[in-house]
């Protein structure tokens, strides 16, 4: 049997500000509703299910794979709208990007509080 990654719920103080955000830094599809969620298709059919949660909300962390082109425009928007990035996650690197692994990532948090990884290499360089 093969066993492939579908979706995930991901927590949200507003669902429609924190899908907003990720779709546009990564050049995604706009978010659409799937019932009471709101999803953000990634590739290989996985989507990322934003629900508001009316609760505090405990962060996690999730991190892209993604090509040096999306990167390059991503961290251009990251720049340009001021949002706060590290290249470590211990944020002791402020404003800066990591070439770990022969790639280049960088760290940040979304509108809710999620802390958010994009590298352009996998861990471990494979």
């Amino acid at each position: 049997m093969t066993v492939r990654f579908n979706h995930t719920i991901v927590a949200a103080r507003d669902r429609h500000e924190s899908a907003t955000f990720l779709s546009r830094l990564l050049s995604l599809p706009a978010p659409v509703p799937a019932g009471h969620f709101l999803a953000v298709q990634l590739a290989d059919g996985v989507t990322l299910d934003y629900a508001d949660t009316g609760t505090e909300i405990s962060a996690q962390h999730y991190a892209f794979l993604v090509s040096d082109e999306v990167f390059d425009a991503a961290i251009e928007r990251i720049r340009t709208q001021g949002v706060e990035h590290w290249a470590d996650p211990a944020r002791q690197h402020p404003g800066e990007i990591n070439t770990n692994d022969g790639g280049r990532g960088v760290y940040f948090q979304d509108p809710g509080g999620h802390f958010m990884e994009i590298i352009t290499v996998p861990y471990g360089g494979f």
